[in-house]
């Protein structure tokens, strides 16, 4: 007994608690004794910590995983269990208050409680022992809904006690006989409908009374009524005024609210909705083309005599009016009226007229016909200039081929543009450009993308050509501008690659004629159309740009490689300048070429003297033919000399001038390249390199052409611009070179070095003591709760891995169970078959 016992104390000791082992004891040994340092963690058992942390996190961590789908929280809420204020019977009596009402007001609803008395409509229900209330279906008793104890008795009651009641009234009358039953009830009823007859007529006396009594006091409710003064009345109808707030709610509750609209249409269905619309007014206009051949094309037949004339169309009426006058037909008065229909004619148009004016007022509403009749292009401009008033006759069938089609396909060629194009007014040829694009618009169709790419290249072209025609026409140059914008806009790749190449052909042609001759005169009209045709199309204030750009670079090698010979010349160079302050207004970019270039032609409206002050550059030279290009020395042609501006024209070829002609011209080029500087003046006048331009030409202005006798306004051209200059120069600082800072003297200062001290903190104020210190701190508390972090992310991936582990084991082992159970019973099944097969 005694060794069963040791036996199961010794199985019990390692169960209850394992003794350390004294070789895996850690001691932390501090090598010196400080005092007031605290000592933590002197002895340790290897684990001891990491068996904490383990255990905590499952007593914590673990349990809010486990509890994570979990809603279900147990709260104790009795009355004041946890209020230490209440004394315990309080407690026990406010928890049965409480069960009691609970209780009540569940289940005392459909409890009647004897105690208390019900009533109906003010009566006891006790007191009411019979409900015999039936709804009288006439409404005319007294107290609806009862019956007399005589008409109960008689309907329900069988008439027993009323019959005995009539027959002991008849007992007391000598000689009567008593009624029958049938009597006694026909008397009732004729009892009951003339008491209902008298309380009919009593309720008729009753409304007529009540009407007469209504209005008698209608009648004497006018003398009763008192009437306050007017200032009394006035005192209480004033009332405040409302304030600005007040009139700014009602004012935004009567505002028009925000209505719904049409969404906006996209691109592609207006240019649908424009094509059908074109395509519509073409088939109009050949309806109306067909119709007059075939109206023109008809010949009189034969009238038959049951013909009715319904074309007849009745002339103009010319009979003649008869009148009197003094006793005599006056027919002269006819007859004069007649022989001057002119005068009547423009009467009645004067008339016409003043009333289209009273037409066009505000109510008249003018603007929607004309919209609803010209419907966007249907008619050139030179068409819709006429009047409306005019009615289209059968003398207008000529004209009828003459209306421009609206609808053309893309042409395929240069040439078939220019054939649609030729013979055509300004306004009709834009009109054919447009009507292009929108019936090739690209989203109609697949190529319609490539045909109008090849458009912008086919109508570049003929602008060049209307440049370099005799004339040039520069107003159909100025309207097909807009249709090379649009078509810019919707292909802006294709637009840029045609304006290279022509700057690109005329380059090359000036740099052959540079190498063969080693000189080149100014190019003509159509690449100078070219280059305004590049600054309008594309952006000119960007640093680089692969059209702008190149249109620079041609333009500042024409003022620089191509002589002044002629006049125009000098026409082609000015409108180089003006070309190049267009492009630089934005970016204000210095070209020194364009300066040179003005400098130049004021020079050669000088006389030729020896000290000038300044050097001209290529291609102007101080001394030769052309020196004096645009001097004017005879004073008549001074004195007649109007100011003007220059016609481009002149630039494809100045027609044979008089003398007088030419010196008009020669002023007109100076005033041109005077207002020029003015502009550049302007243009410049914050950048610091213009300092050294502006001496050169403040010496050229007052020198030379102060001294020469120029007309009145280009003296006050000279003043204002050596004006500009003076104000502009007071602005300028020369450009110097930037001074280097003195070396200061070496002094004799004793230089403090400071000595670190390793292993200390470093000397400094309490304030930046204390932030490294929670600098720190916050350290090392950062990266304990990183540690932490991390320590239980992988704890719970310990808790998931082991739960996945034990659903596997689990399922295998089920499956495991199934396929054994399947064998068994295959098994079973074979045997049994086995069985039958040997009986």
């Amino acid at each position: 007994m005694g060794k069963a016992k040791s036996a199961g104390a010794r199985a019990k000791a390692p169960a209850a608690k394992a003794r350390p082992n004294p070789f895996e004891v850690k001691v932390n040994r501090q090598k010196f004794q400080v005092l007031g340092r605290r000592t933590r963690h002197d002895v340790g058992l290897p684990g001891a910590s990491r068996a904490r942390a383990l255990q905590k996190r499952t007593q914590t961590l673990l349990k809010e995983y486990k509890e994570r789908n979990k809603s279900n929280v147990f709260t104790d809420r009795r009355f004041g269990e946890y209020n230490s204020n209440i004394s315990p019977e309080e407690k026990m009596m406010k928890r049965f208050a409480l069960e009691q009402q609970k209780h009540h007001e569940k289940k005392s609803i459909y409890n009647l409680n004897e105690d208390e008395e019900l009533t109906h409509y003010g009566r006891s229900l006790a007191d009411i022992e019979k409900y015999h209330d039936i709804v009288d279906s006439d409404g005319d008793a007294e107290d609806p809904g009862t019956l007399s104890a005589e008409l109960t008795a008689a309907h329900f009651g069988g008439g027993g006690g009323l019959l005995h009641k009539s027959a002991s009234q008849q007992e007391g009358k000598a000689g009567e006989h008593p009624k029958s039953r049938k009597e006694l009830i026909e008397e009732l009823i004729a009892q009951s409908k003339q008491e209902k007859r008298e309380r009919q007529a009593q309720r008729e006396d009753a409304l007529e009374l009540t009407e007469k009594l209504d209005q008698d006091w209608k009648e004497i409710q006018t003398l009763l009524s008192h009437r306050k003064p007017k200032s009394e009345a006035r005192e209480e109808k004033e009332t405040p005024k409302p304030d600005a707030y007040d009139m700014m709610v009602r004012e935004l509750g009567f505002e028009m609210k925000a209505q719904p609209s049409n969404r906006m249409k996209t691109e592609e269905e207006l240019a649908r909705e424009e094509q059908e619309r074109l395509q519509k007014l073409e088939a109009e206009r050949l309806g109306r083309m067909r119709a007059r051949e075939e109206e023109d094309s008809r010949r009189p037949q034969h009238a038959s005599a049951d013909d009715l004339d319904d074309g007849f169309v009745l002339g103009a009426d010319d009979r003649r009016l008869l009148a009197y006058r003094d006793g005599k037909m006056n027919v002269e008065d006819n007859v004069r009226e007649e022989q001057s229909p002119e005068a009547s004619g423009t009467e009645s148009e004067e008339e016409e007229g003043a009333d289209s004016e009273e037409s066009d007022g505000p109510d008249s509403h003018s603007d929607l016909e004309s919209n609803a009749g010209s419907e966007g292009e249907e008619r050139p401009g030179d068409q819709q200039r006429q009047t409306p008033q005019k009615r289209v006759t059968s003398d207008d069938h000529g004209a009828a081929p003459a209306e421009l089609p609206y609808t053309f396909a893309a042409p395929e060629s240069y040439e078939a543009l220019r054939s649609l194009l030729a013979g055509r007014s300004m306004d009709e040829q834009s009109l054919v450009v447009e009507r292009i694009q929108k019936c090739s618009h690209p989203s109609l169709a697949e190529g319609n993308k490539a045909k109008l790419e090849k458009l912008f290249g086919f109508l570049l072209e003929y602008v060049g050509d209307l440049a370099t025609s005799d004339p040039p026409d520069l107003r159909v140059i100025d309207k097909l501008v807009v249709q090379l914008y649009n078509l810019c806009q919707m292909f802006p790749e294709a637009a840029s690659s045609a304006v290279q190449f022509v700057l690109r052909d005329a380059m090359h042609e000036l740099e052959e004629t540079l190498e063969t001759r080693g000189r080149a005169a100014f190019p003509g009209l159509d690449v100078l159309v070219y280059l305004k045709i590049a600054g309008l199309l594309f952006p000119t204030s960007d640093f680089w740009h692969p059209v702008v750009t190149p249109a620079l670079v041609c333009m500042s090698q024409l003022l620089t490689k191509c002589p002044v010979l002629c006049l125009r010349d000098v026409v082609k160079g000015l409108f180089v300048c003006s070309l190049f302050l267009d492009y630089v207004s934005l970016s204000q970019r210095f070209i020194p070429e364009l300066l040179n270039f003005l400098l130049g032609i004021l020079y050669t409206a000088t006389p030729n003297r020896p000290s000038q002050g300044y050097t001209l550059v290529h291609p102007f030279r101080a001394l030769g033919k052309n020196s004096e290009l645009l001097l004017v020395s005879d004073q008549k042609d001074v004195a007649t000399w109007q100011r003007g501006s220059l016609p481009l024209r002149w630039a494809s070829g100045l027609r044979a001038q008089t003398e007088a002609e030419a010196n008009h011209t020669r002023l007109s080029c100076l005033a041109v390249c005077l207002a020029l500087l003015k502009h550049t003046v302007l243009l410049y006048r914050a950048l610091p390199a213009f300092h050294a331009v502006s001496r050169p030409l403040a010496a050229l202005l007052t020198q030379h052409l102060a001294s020469c006798s120029h007309p009145r306004e280009l003296q006050e051209l000279c003043g204002s611009l050596l004006s500009e200059l003076e104000t502009r120069a007071q602005l300028y600082r020369p450009l110097t070179c930037e001074r280097a800072k003195p070396v200061p003297l070496k002094l004799f200062t004793p230089r403090l070095v400071k000595v670190l001290e390793f292993g200390r903190t470093q000397g400094s104020s309490r304030a930046e003591r204390e932030r490294r210190r929670l600098i720190h701190k916050h350290r090392r508390e950062f990266k304990g709760a990183v540690r932490e972090i991390r320590k239980d992310n992988q704890f719970l991936a310990r808790m998931q891995l082991s739960e996945t582990l034990e659903r596997d084991a689990e399922r295998k082992r089920k499956v495991k169970q199934l396929l054994g159970s399947l064998a068994a019973q295959e098994g079973e099944w074979k045997a049994l078959k086995r069985k039958r097969l040997q009986r």
